[in-house]
């Protein structure tokens, strides 16, 4: 069994100790907040510490389920104290430098690191990389939605003035998108200075945003979200190869699960950091190679 501790307990926390628990090879050897407070009456049974030294079994490998913004810091911790890290961070521009940042430290530890292992990136990451396999010249759109963003709603809810917030990813095809941010203003600040402030954040400054003021963000609250991809290139010299991929999904449970798959995976890699595209796709499933290969070659 492989002892995992869940770091983080918000929507991708909660839904990371799920999976954690139903996996037949993975032990929960803990849940750490760094934020003490009352424990959550479904973690009953479980050590939950602020610290992870206070875990009574050592895990090999933490799941960082934190805001993408905070993810590269924790990760170079927990590496420097010997532990295989995976995490969801979602900021593309900043993924390989993040990358090269926690390589050195993961190798100079001899651990590793998981960066980005959601969905997108995560597991699209890797549709693109076969598609781009399948037809190497070509264009490739990726559309996200409709549903809930859950890296721009963290950094919407940040956003001074704001009480509550929900991002929606609105397609408009080939790979285009609109952003609906809904927010409960906190008392004493305008409509105008919370979605100005809004839309100078990095997180939506390359999609058209509309900020919308409500009552009450949690009556809109839906953690659905989904994607379709789709390439049309060449194969060799053949043109109009047409691929497609598409998911409707639970955002949060999806990214937990990636994010328990890529944790079995990062045991059996060199010390060092990847993304998703680099971990061979076997090493996240349980069971032996010789079960894997006959199921699904």
């Amino acid at each position: 069994m492989i002892d995992v501790a869940v770091v983080g307990y918000g929507n991708v926390g909660r839904c990371a100790v799920q999976a954690v628990q139903a996996a037949p090879d993975l032990h929960l050897a803990g849940v750490v907040l760094h934020r003490e407070g009352q424990i959550p009456p479904e973690l009953e049974g479980c050590q939950v510490e602020p610290q992870i030294d206070r875990l009574s079994h050592r895990p090999q490998v933490v799941l960082l389920c934190v805001p993408s913004r905070s993810a590269p810091g924790l990760a170079q911790v927990y590496l420097a104290q010997g532990f295989c890290t995976v995490d969801s961070f979602d900021i593309h521009p900043q993924i390989w430098e993040t990358r090269c940042q926690l390589d050195g430290v993961a190798k100079a530890h001899g651990v590793a690191a998981v960066l980005s292992a959601g969905w997108d990136p995560g597991t699209d990451s890797v549709v693109r990389t076969l598609m781009e396999v399948c037809a190497p010249r070509g264009i490739t759109y990726t559309d996200f939605g409709p549903g809930m963003s859950m890296g721009h709603t963290v950094a919407a809810k940040k956003t001074p003035g704001v009480a509550d917030a929900l991002s929606l990813t609105v397609p408009m095809g080939t790979g285009l998108h609109r952003r609906v941010v809904y927010v409960q203003l906190a008392p004493g600040y305008s409509h105008q200075e919370v979605s100005r402030a809004i839309l100078a954040d990095p997180y939506f400054a390359g999609d058209e945003t509309r900020v919308v003021a409500v009552e009450d963000v949690r009556q809109l609250l839906d953690m659905g979200h989904g994607v379709h991809m789709t390439r049309k290139g060449v194969s060799g010299i053949t043109h109009n190869q047409n691929l497609a991929f598409s998911m409707s999904i639970n955002n949060p449970a999806l990214t937990a699960q990636v994010m328990v798959g890529a944790a079995r995976a990062a045991l059996q890699l060199a010390p060092g950091c990847y993304t998703l595209p680099e971990v061979p796709m076997t090493s996240l499933l349980p069971g032996t190679l010789k079960e894997k290969i006959s199921r699904l070659v």
